[in-house]
Protein backbone atom coordinates (compact mmCIF):
# COMPACT_ATOMS: atom_id res chain seq x y z
CA UNK A 1 0.00 0.00 0.00
CA UNK A 2 1.83 2.61 -1.32
CA UNK A 3 1.61 6.39 -0.21
CA UNK A 4 1.00 7.39 -3.57
CA UNK A 5 -2.34 5.57 -3.87
CA UNK A 6 -5.97 6.26 -4.11
CA UNK A 7 -5.81 3.09 -1.39
CA UNK A 8 -3.89 4.62 0.53
CA UNK A 9 -5.35 7.99 1.39
CA UNK A 10 -9.06 5.75 1.77
CA UNK A 11 -6.88 3.85 4.46
CA UNK A 12 -5.86 6.74 5.89
CA UNK A 13 -9.66 8.37 6.00
CA UNK A 14 -10.84 5.28 7.97
CA UNK A 15 -7.77 5.36 10.46
CA UNK A 16 -8.73 8.71 11.26
CA UNK A 17 -12.27 8.34 11.95
CA UNK A 18 -11.93 5.40 13.53
CA UNK A 19 -9.10 6.54 15.92
CA UNK A 20 -10.87 10.21 16.94
CA UNK A 21 -14.38 8.51 17.22
CA UNK A 22 -13.36 6.04 19.23
CA UNK A 23 -13.31 6.59 23.15
CA UNK A 24 -9.86 7.29 24.08
CA UNK A 25 -8.49 3.85 25.76
CA UNK A 26 -9.10 2.44 23.00
CA UNK A 27 -7.26 4.28 20.49
CA UNK A 28 -3.98 2.74 20.38
CA UNK A 29 -5.69 -0.68 19.86
CA UNK A 30 -6.84 1.01 16.83
CA UNK A 31 -3.78 2.48 15.59
CA UNK A 32 -1.93 -0.81 16.10
CA UNK A 33 -4.59 -2.96 14.14
CA UNK A 34 -4.40 -0.68 11.61
CA UNK A 35 -0.61 -0.78 11.92
CA UNK A 36 -0.83 -4.72 11.67
CA UNK A 37 -3.32 -4.28 8.53
CA UNK A 38 -1.01 -1.59 6.50
CA UNK A 39 1.73 -4.06 6.99
CA UNK A 40 -0.20 -7.77 5.94
CA UNK A 41 -1.05 -5.59 2.72
CA UNK A 42 1.96 -5.93 1.43
CA UNK A 43 2.49 -9.27 2.85
CA UNK A 44 0.88 -11.17 5.94
CA UNK A 45 3.41 -13.77 6.17
CA UNK A 46 6.05 -11.52 7.76
CA UNK A 47 3.48 -10.65 10.76
CA UNK A 48 4.96 -13.26 12.42
CA UNK A 49 8.64 -11.73 12.27
CA UNK A 50 7.53 -8.82 13.26
CA UNK A 51 6.20 -10.31 16.15
CA UNK A 52 8.75 -12.20 17.00
CA UNK A 53 11.17 -8.96 17.27
CA UNK A 54 8.40 -6.73 18.54
CA UNK A 55 8.57 -10.38 21.43
CA UNK A 56 12.04 -10.87 21.91
CA UNK A 57 13.02 -6.55 22.60
CA UNK A 58 9.96 -6.33 24.61
CA UNK A 59 11.15 -8.58 26.91
CA UNK A 60 14.53 -8.14 26.83
CA UNK A 61 13.56 -4.54 28.64
CA UNK A 62 11.98 -5.36 31.07
CA UNK A 63 14.81 -8.58 32.30
CA UNK A 64 17.55 -5.49 31.90
CA UNK A 65 15.18 -3.59 34.26
CA UNK A 66 15.46 -6.14 36.24
CA UNK A 67 19.00 -7.70 36.47
CA UNK A 68 21.65 -5.72 38.20
CA UNK A 69 24.79 -4.69 36.09
CA UNK A 70 26.98 -7.35 35.41
CA UNK A 71 27.53 -10.62 32.86
CA UNK A 72 24.15 -11.35 33.13
CA UNK A 73 22.53 -7.78 32.30
CA UNK A 74 25.38 -7.85 29.43
CA UNK A 75 23.93 -11.02 28.04
CA UNK A 76 20.10 -10.23 27.85
CA UNK A 77 21.54 -7.39 25.60
CA UNK A 78 23.90 -9.72 23.60
CA UNK A 79 20.85 -11.59 23.09
CA UNK A 80 18.35 -8.74 21.92
CA UNK A 81 21.00 -7.54 19.48
CA UNK A 82 22.27 -10.92 17.87
CA UNK A 83 18.29 -11.36 17.57
CA UNK A 84 17.77 -8.09 15.57
CA UNK A 85 20.80 -8.58 13.86
CA UNK A 86 20.60 -11.77 12.88
CA UNK A 87 16.91 -11.60 11.54
CA UNK A 88 18.57 -8.55 9.20
CA UNK A 89 21.19 -10.15 8.26
CA UNK A 90 19.77 -13.49 6.86
CA UNK A 91 17.06 -12.08 5.17
CA UNK A 92 19.01 -8.91 3.99
CA UNK A 93 22.65 -10.70 3.73
CA UNK A 94 23.05 -14.23 3.36
CA UNK A 95 22.86 -14.24 -0.37
CA UNK A 96 25.20 -11.60 -0.68
CA UNK A 97 27.49 -13.77 1.51
CA UNK A 98 26.82 -16.78 -0.39
CA UNK A 99 27.43 -15.34 -3.44
CA UNK A 100 31.09 -13.95 -2.04
CA UNK A 101 31.75 -17.75 -0.91
CA UNK A 102 30.32 -19.19 -4.02
CA UNK A 103 33.43 -16.87 -5.76
CA UNK A 104 36.04 -17.87 -3.48
CA UNK A 105 35.78 -21.14 -3.75
CA UNK A 106 35.53 -21.22 -8.02
CA UNK A 107 32.11 -22.21 -7.71
CA UNK A 108 28.90 -20.19 -9.80
CA UNK A 109 27.59 -17.02 -7.65
CA UNK A 110 23.88 -18.37 -7.63
CA UNK A 111 25.63 -21.99 -5.99
CA UNK A 112 24.03 -21.53 -2.40
CA UNK A 113 21.33 -18.62 -3.34
CA UNK A 114 18.38 -19.24 -1.45
CA UNK A 115 14.59 -17.83 -2.34
CA UNK A 116 14.42 -15.10 0.31
CA UNK A 117 12.00 -12.36 0.16
CA UNK A 118 12.99 -9.02 2.10
CA UNK A 119 10.69 -8.14 4.94
CA UNK A 120 9.30 -4.63 4.16
CA UNK A 121 10.91 -1.87 6.15
CA UNK A 122 13.02 -4.66 7.93
CA UNK A 123 16.14 -2.13 8.39
CA UNK A 124 14.32 0.85 9.69
CA UNK A 125 12.42 -1.37 12.59
CA UNK A 126 14.82 -3.20 13.54
CA UNK A 127 17.42 -0.50 14.31
CA UNK A 128 14.38 1.36 16.23
CA UNK A 129 13.65 -1.85 18.06
CA UNK A 130 17.68 -1.97 19.30
CA UNK A 131 17.75 1.80 20.22
CA UNK A 132 14.99 1.18 22.75
CA UNK A 133 17.33 -1.56 24.03
CA UNK A 134 20.31 0.08 24.62
CA UNK A 135 18.68 2.81 26.01
CA UNK A 136 17.08 0.62 28.80
CA UNK A 137 20.41 -1.07 29.00
CA UNK A 138 22.30 2.16 29.33
CA UNK A 139 19.20 3.70 31.91
CA UNK A 140 18.21 6.40 29.81
CA UNK A 141 14.57 4.89 28.77
CA UNK A 142 12.43 3.25 31.59
CA UNK A 143 11.71 -0.49 30.43
CA UNK A 144 7.91 -0.22 28.68
CA UNK A 145 5.57 -2.03 30.75
CA UNK A 146 2.20 -2.58 28.77
CA UNK A 147 3.19 -4.81 25.50
CA UNK A 148 0.68 -3.17 23.23
CA UNK A 149 2.78 0.29 23.55
CA UNK A 150 5.51 -1.41 22.98
CA UNK A 151 4.15 -3.18 19.77
CA UNK A 152 2.56 0.33 18.72
CA UNK A 153 6.05 1.75 18.73
CA UNK A 154 7.57 -0.71 16.18
CA UNK A 155 4.50 -1.10 13.62
CA UNK A 156 3.34 2.41 13.95
CA UNK A 157 2.40 2.87 10.06
CA UNK A 158 3.35 5.98 9.48
CA UNK A 159 7.07 5.46 9.50
CA UNK A 160 7.31 1.50 9.76
CA UNK A 161 8.45 1.43 5.76
CA UNK A 162 10.63 3.84 5.67
CA UNK A 163 11.55 5.83 8.65
CA UNK A 164 12.66 8.34 9.97
CA UNK A 165 14.22 6.16 12.61
CA UNK A 166 12.08 7.62 16.01
CA UNK A 167 13.94 7.46 19.47
CA UNK A 168 11.48 5.33 21.95
CA UNK A 169 11.74 8.66 24.72
CA UNK A 170 9.89 10.66 21.53
CA UNK A 171 7.44 8.21 21.26
CA UNK A 172 6.65 7.36 24.07
CA UNK A 173 6.48 11.07 25.47
CA UNK A 174 3.68 11.44 23.08
CA UNK A 175 2.02 8.07 23.57
CA UNK A 176 1.71 8.54 27.48
CA UNK A 177 0.90 11.89 27.19
CA UNK A 178 -1.12 12.04 24.38
CA UNK A 179 -2.89 14.93 23.35
CA UNK A 180 -4.79 16.05 20.24
CA UNK A 181 -3.33 17.89 17.80
CA UNK A 182 -3.99 21.84 17.93
CA UNK A 183 -5.18 23.11 14.56
CA UNK A 184 -1.84 24.72 14.35
CA UNK A 185 -0.38 21.16 14.07
CA UNK A 186 -3.08 19.91 11.95
CA UNK A 187 -2.56 22.64 9.31
CA UNK A 188 1.57 21.45 9.50
CA UNK A 189 0.21 17.86 9.12
CA UNK A 190 -2.28 18.50 5.79
CA UNK A 191 0.35 21.16 4.59
CA UNK A 192 3.50 18.57 5.18
CA UNK A 193 1.28 15.72 3.59
CA UNK A 194 0.33 17.80 0.16
CA UNK A 195 4.47 19.21 0.26
CA UNK A 196 5.32 15.17 0.36
CA UNK A 197 3.26 14.24 -2.22
CA UNK A 198 4.39 16.88 -4.21
CA UNK A 199 7.72 15.63 -4.21
CA UNK A 200 7.12 12.34 -4.78
CA UNK A 201 5.10 12.77 -7.53
CA UNK A 202 5.65 16.26 -9.38
CA UNK A 203 9.51 16.09 -8.63
CA UNK A 204 10.85 12.69 -7.81
CA UNK A 205 9.02 10.63 -10.15
CA UNK A 206 9.84 12.77 -13.27
CA UNK A 207 13.49 12.60 -12.88
CA UNK A 208 12.80 8.61 -11.83
CA UNK A 209 12.08 8.58 -15.90
CA UNK A 210 15.39 9.96 -16.53
CA UNK A 211 17.75 7.93 -13.96
CA UNK A 212 15.47 4.72 -14.27
CA UNK A 213 15.97 4.96 -18.51
CA UNK A 214 19.89 5.76 -18.14
CA UNK A 215 20.90 3.43 -16.01
CA UNK A 216 18.27 0.32 -16.98
CA UNK A 217 20.44 0.31 -20.30
CA UNK A 218 23.91 2.80 -19.72
CA UNK A 219 25.36 1.30 -22.96
CA UNK A 220 22.65 2.65 -25.16
CA UNK A 221 23.28 6.63 -23.65
CA UNK A 222 27.24 6.81 -24.33
CA UNK A 223 29.17 10.33 -23.08
CA UNK A 224 29.53 12.30 -20.68
CA UNK A 225 26.69 14.44 -20.91
CA UNK A 226 24.40 11.90 -21.04
CA UNK A 227 25.90 10.36 -17.78
CA UNK A 228 26.61 13.25 -15.84
CA UNK A 229 22.39 14.20 -16.84
CA UNK A 230 21.40 10.21 -15.51
CA UNK A 231 23.36 10.31 -12.30
CA UNK A 232 22.06 14.77 -11.57
CA UNK A 233 18.02 13.14 -12.30
CA UNK A 234 19.13 10.25 -9.68
CA UNK A 235 20.28 12.33 -7.26
CA UNK A 236 17.19 14.63 -7.61
CA UNK A 237 14.87 11.82 -7.79
CA UNK A 238 16.41 10.03 -4.16
CA UNK A 239 16.49 13.56 -2.44
CA UNK A 240 12.51 14.05 -3.47
CA UNK A 241 11.30 10.91 -3.28
CA UNK A 242 12.72 9.93 0.28
CA UNK A 243 12.26 13.42 1.67
CA UNK A 244 8.69 13.58 0.20
CA UNK A 245 8.03 10.24 2.19
CA UNK A 246 9.17 11.65 5.23
CA UNK A 247 7.02 14.58 5.09
CA UNK A 248 4.20 12.49 4.37
CA UNK A 249 5.10 10.59 7.56
CA UNK A 250 5.65 13.59 9.85
CA UNK A 251 2.29 14.86 8.27
CA UNK A 252 0.33 11.57 9.02
CA UNK A 253 2.02 11.72 12.39
CA UNK A 254 1.07 15.31 13.66
CA UNK A 255 -2.52 14.28 12.36
CA UNK A 256 -2.68 11.56 14.99
CA UNK A 257 -1.26 13.80 17.93
CA UNK A 258 2.70 12.57 17.44
CA UNK A 259 5.62 14.18 16.47
CA UNK A 260 8.62 12.86 14.62
CA UNK A 261 12.01 14.61 14.14
CA UNK A 262 12.92 16.22 10.73
CA UNK A 263 14.73 13.79 8.57
CA UNK A 264 15.86 16.34 5.71
CA UNK A 265 17.24 19.70 5.73
CA UNK A 266 17.62 21.12 2.57
CA UNK A 267 21.08 18.61 2.18
CA UNK A 268 21.96 19.59 -1.48
CA UNK A 269 23.19 23.31 0.19
CA UNK A 270 25.10 21.84 2.62
CA UNK A 271 29.06 24.00 1.65
CA UNK A 272 30.80 20.51 3.27
CA UNK A 273 30.01 16.08 3.69
CA UNK A 274 29.92 16.90 7.37
CA UNK A 275 27.49 19.31 6.77
CA UNK A 276 25.84 17.26 4.23
CA UNK A 277 24.95 14.36 6.67
CA UNK A 278 23.59 17.06 9.06
CA UNK A 279 21.08 17.79 6.97
CA UNK A 280 20.47 14.29 4.77
CA UNK A 281 18.65 11.48 6.56
CA UNK A 282 18.70 13.03 10.01
CA UNK A 283 17.47 10.34 12.11
CA UNK A 284 20.18 7.58 10.61
CA UNK A 285 23.02 9.60 10.85
CA UNK A 286 22.16 10.47 14.32
CA UNK A 287 21.55 6.52 15.26
CA UNK A 288 25.16 6.07 13.52
CA UNK A 289 26.78 8.55 15.67
CA UNK A 290 24.76 7.81 19.33
CA UNK A 291 24.93 4.14 18.41
CA UNK A 292 28.06 3.42 16.74
CA UNK A 293 30.52 5.97 16.19
CA UNK A 294 30.60 7.20 19.64
CA UNK A 295 31.28 3.95 21.28
CA UNK A 296 33.23 3.15 18.73
CA UNK A 297 35.33 6.15 20.54
CA UNK A 298 34.35 9.11 18.76
CA UNK A 299 36.73 11.68 18.07
CA UNK A 300 38.01 10.85 21.91
CA UNK A 301 41.09 9.16 20.90
CA UNK A 302 43.88 10.85 18.49
CA UNK A 303 43.46 11.79 15.04
CA UNK A 304 43.73 8.55 13.19
CA UNK A 305 41.45 6.95 15.81
CA UNK A 306 38.98 9.75 14.75
CA UNK A 307 39.45 8.77 10.67
CA UNK A 308 39.03 5.08 11.76
CA UNK A 309 35.76 5.25 13.17
CA UNK A 310 34.81 7.96 10.98
CA UNK A 311 35.16 5.34 7.99
CA UNK A 312 33.68 1.83 10.07
CA UNK A 313 30.84 3.99 10.96
CA UNK A 314 29.86 4.78 7.44
CA UNK A 315 31.14 1.35 5.89
CA UNK A 316 28.20 0.02 8.17
CA UNK A 317 26.11 2.71 7.40
CA UNK A 318 26.62 1.96 3.82
CA UNK A 319 25.88 -1.82 4.24
CA UNK A 320 23.36 -1.18 6.45
CA UNK A 321 21.42 0.39 3.22
CA UNK A 322 21.98 -2.88 0.96
CA UNK A 323 23.90 -5.89 0.64
CA UNK A 324 26.66 -5.47 -2.09
CA UNK A 325 29.95 -4.38 -2.85
CA UNK A 326 28.54 -1.00 -4.71
CA UNK A 327 26.74 -0.13 -1.25
CA UNK A 328 29.96 -0.91 0.73
CA UNK A 329 31.84 1.21 -1.21
CA UNK A 330 29.19 4.24 -1.20
CA UNK A 331 29.86 4.13 2.93
CA UNK A 332 33.47 3.81 2.25
CA UNK A 333 33.42 6.81 0.10
CA UNK A 334 31.15 8.91 2.24
CA UNK A 335 34.08 7.91 5.43
CA UNK A 336 36.99 8.93 3.36
CA UNK A 337 35.42 12.23 2.81
CA UNK A 338 34.37 12.65 6.48
CA UNK A 339 37.76 11.75 7.24
CA UNK A 340 39.40 14.24 4.75
CA UNK A 341 37.31 16.87 5.78
CA UNK A 342 38.49 16.36 9.57
CA UNK A 343 42.55 16.30 8.38
CA UNK A 344 41.82 19.63 6.56
CA UNK A 345 40.18 21.71 9.09
CA UNK A 346 41.52 19.90 12.30
CA UNK A 347 39.68 20.83 15.52
CA UNK A 348 37.67 23.58 13.43
CA UNK A 349 33.78 23.46 13.51
CA UNK A 350 32.77 22.79 9.40
CA UNK A 351 32.06 26.42 7.73
CA UNK A 352 28.84 26.58 6.86
CA UNK A 353 27.94 30.36 6.66
CA UNK A 354 26.89 32.24 3.25
CA UNK A 355 30.33 34.30 1.86
CA UNK A 356 31.68 34.64 -1.52
CA UNK A 357 32.77 30.96 -1.29
CA UNK A 358 30.06 29.45 -0.36
CA UNK A 359 28.57 28.94 -4.03
CA UNK A 360 31.76 27.34 -4.64
CA UNK A 361 31.98 24.82 -1.55
CA UNK A 362 28.35 24.02 -2.52
CA UNK A 363 28.97 23.03 -6.08
CA UNK A 364 31.98 20.71 -4.63
CA UNK A 365 29.89 19.49 -2.46
CA UNK A 366 27.06 18.56 -4.78
CA UNK A 367 29.25 16.81 -7.44
CA UNK A 368 30.84 14.94 -5.11
CA UNK A 369 27.28 13.72 -3.69
CA UNK A 370 26.86 13.02 -7.20
CA UNK A 371 29.96 10.45 -7.53
CA UNK A 372 28.65 9.09 -4.60
CA UNK A 373 25.12 8.09 -5.65
CA UNK A 374 26.75 6.21 -8.68
CA UNK A 375 27.51 3.45 -6.64
CA UNK A 376 23.95 4.19 -4.73
CA UNK A 377 21.53 3.68 -7.73
CA UNK A 378 24.22 1.37 -10.32
CA UNK A 379 23.21 -2.30 -10.76
CA UNK A 380 26.35 -3.67 -9.54
CA UNK A 381 30.33 -2.59 -8.71
CA UNK A 382 31.00 -2.93 -12.83
CA UNK A 383 27.91 -0.49 -13.96
CA UNK A 384 29.44 1.42 -11.45
CA UNK A 385 32.96 2.07 -13.54
CA UNK A 386 31.37 2.09 -16.48
CA UNK A 387 29.05 4.89 -15.52
CA UNK A 388 32.07 6.71 -13.67
CA UNK A 389 33.94 6.32 -16.80
CA UNK A 390 31.53 8.22 -19.01
CA UNK A 391 31.53 10.51 -16.37
CA UNK A 392 35.18 11.55 -16.30
CA UNK A 393 36.23 9.42 -19.60
CA UNK A 394 33.71 10.13 -22.12
CA UNK A 395 33.23 12.72 -25.05
CA UNK A 396 30.16 14.03 -26.07
CA UNK A 397 26.95 12.30 -25.84
CA UNK A 398 23.25 14.00 -25.21
CA UNK A 399 21.53 15.54 -22.13
CA UNK A 400 19.14 13.35 -21.31
CA UNK A 401 16.89 15.96 -19.66
CA UNK A 402 14.40 18.12 -21.21
CA UNK A 403 14.30 22.17 -20.35
CA UNK A 404 11.91 21.53 -18.36
CA UNK A 405 13.50 19.48 -16.39
CA UNK A 406 16.20 22.28 -15.36
CA UNK A 407 12.81 24.37 -14.88
CA UNK A 408 11.65 22.21 -12.14
CA UNK A 409 15.12 21.68 -10.82
CA UNK A 410 15.26 25.72 -10.89
CA UNK A 411 12.48 25.79 -9.05
CA UNK A 412 13.54 23.64 -6.33
CA UNK A 413 16.62 25.52 -5.69
CA UNK A 414 14.73 28.74 -5.32
CA UNK A 415 12.52 26.92 -2.96
CA UNK A 416 14.96 25.20 -1.06
CA UNK A 417 17.15 28.89 -1.06
CA UNK A 418 14.04 30.44 0.50
CA UNK A 419 13.09 27.88 2.99
CA UNK A 420 16.93 28.07 4.23
CA UNK A 421 16.32 31.97 4.72
CA UNK A 422 13.18 33.31 4.90
CA UNK A 423 11.13 29.56 6.15
CA UNK A 424 8.50 30.18 3.79
CA UNK A 425 7.31 26.87 4.38
CA UNK A 426 6.66 28.00 7.92
CA UNK A 427 5.45 31.50 6.84
CA UNK A 428 3.29 29.54 4.48
CA UNK A 429 1.10 27.63 7.36
CA UNK A 430 1.23 30.50 10.03
CA UNK A 431 -0.34 32.74 7.24
CA UNK A 432 -4.27 33.65 7.22
CA UNK A 433 -6.45 31.12 5.73
CA UNK A 434 -6.04 33.23 2.29
CA UNK A 435 -2.67 32.58 2.12
CA UNK A 436 -2.25 28.77 3.69
CA UNK A 437 -5.34 28.09 1.10
CA UNK A 438 -3.55 29.38 -1.96
CA UNK A 439 -0.17 27.31 -1.29
CA UNK A 440 -1.85 24.02 -1.30
CA UNK A 441 -3.70 24.87 -4.43
CA UNK A 442 -0.17 25.69 -5.63
CA UNK A 443 1.12 22.42 -4.85
CA UNK A 444 -2.10 20.65 -6.05
CA UNK A 445 -1.47 22.46 -9.41
CA UNK A 446 2.19 21.17 -9.67
CA UNK A 447 0.69 17.72 -9.03
CA UNK A 448 -2.19 18.14 -11.70
CA UNK A 449 0.92 19.82 -14.32
CA UNK A 450 3.64 17.64 -13.38
CA UNK A 451 2.52 14.90 -11.60
CA UNK A 452 3.36 10.86 -12.81
CA UNK A 453 0.59 8.45 -12.30
CA UNK A 454 2.23 5.47 -12.08
CA UNK A 455 2.70 2.45 -9.00
CA UNK A 456 5.67 1.45 -10.80
CA UNK A 457 7.56 3.98 -9.53
CA UNK A 458 7.34 2.72 -5.82
CA UNK A 459 9.43 4.93 -2.99
CA UNK A 460 13.14 4.52 -3.09
CA UNK A 461 13.39 3.35 0.61
CA UNK A 462 10.88 0.90 0.62
CA UNK A 463 13.49 -1.80 -0.80
CA UNK A 464 15.53 -1.02 2.66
Amino acid sequence: MLFNTTQFFLFLAVVLVLFYTAPRLLRKYILLAASYYFYASWNAKFIALLLTLTVIDYTAGLWLERVRRGPRRKAVLIFSLAANLGFLGFFKYYNFLAANLALAMGRPPHSFFLEIVLPLGISFHTFQSMSYVVDVYREKQPAVRNPVDYALFICFFPQLVAGPIVRARDFFRDLWAWQPPSPDEVSRGVFLIALGLTKKMAFADQFAKVANGYFGSVAAYPGALAAWSGVFAFGLQIYFDFSGYTDMAIGMAKLLGFHFPINFRRPYLAASITDFWRRWHISLSSWLRDYLYIPLGGSRGGRWDTYRNLMLTMLLGGLWHGASWNFLIWGGYQGALLAIERALRGERPPADEWGWTYPIRAALTFVLALIGWVFFRAADLRQSMQVLGQMFGGSGGRVLLEPWHFGLAGLALILAIGEEKWEWSERAIRAPMPVYASALAAMLFCLEIFGVLDAAIPFIYFQF
